[in-house]
């Protein structure tokens, strides 16, 4: 579901969310996962990379999830004294979403300056959340951008998963047929990686419901 589409099923459900978050919040509830493409880059893979991940998420009834693509925002280029009406959306639906998986691509051994930013619009919103994460790159398959993200996440006081999905375009192009040896080991990472999130999502829901976090 792009931003588009989850606007007007929001509007259509009568949920309170843009992106059609679920109204109620209980512990029987579908775990709501924001789902991040970070790279905004024209010509990039990210949003087919994201598309990939969603069929896959898409799988799981347990889960809730809505797309945050910041190409669809119009942030600006420098950090306003107030927020402006793109950045108050996004950072309420950081708020809204009760787990997060981030897509991101590896730039010089980083990750990409426009997921920084979004990611620095919010600070309480992220707490007490698990962060998984999908990389993707030629080699080192992202990996070196999800060590900084951990970094960052760490400091935000959210729980950062072990185990993600990391994609090597020099080992097998997205676009090749996922049932050779490579697509069966990227189908178990996702399934392995959700797994993970579902249990950290709900463990951490319970944990909020219970008392409020002291950061």
């Amino acid at each position: 579901m792009t931003r588009g589409e989850a606007e007007d099923a929001g509007a259509a459900g009568g949920s309170g969310s843009p992106l059609g978050w679920q109204a109620q919040e209980t512990g029987s509830d579908p775990l709501r996962v924001a789902v991040i493409i970070g790279s905004t880059r024209e010509g990039r893979i990210g949003d087919a990379v994201g598309r990939w991940f969603l069929e896959r998420a898409r799988e799981r009834s347990e889960l809730d999830l809505a797309v945050l693509d910041l190409a669809d925002f119009d942030f600006p280029v420098h950090y306003p004294g107030r927020a402006t009406g793109e950045m108050t959306e996004f950072t309420e639906e950081i708020a809204r979403a009760e787990a997060f998986v981030v897509v991101t691509p590896e730039y010089n051994r980083s990750f990409p300056a426009s997921l920084k930013q979004a990611i620095d619009f919010a600070y309480e919103e992220w707490q007490t959340k698990p962060v998984a994460f999908v990389s993707y790159g030629h080699g080192s398959a992202g990996l070196y951008a999800v060590e900084q993200l951990r970094s960052v996440f760490t400091e935000l006081h959210t729980v950062t998963l072990r185990n993600g999905v990391a994609l090597d375009f020099l080992q097998q192009p997205l676009e090749e047929s996922p049932s050779g040896p490579t697509g069966t080991r990227r189908d178990r990472s996702v399934r392995v990686m959700l797994d993970q999130l579902g249990w950290w999502g709900r463990a951490l829901r319970d944990a909020r419901a219970l008392r409020p976090y002291v950061s």
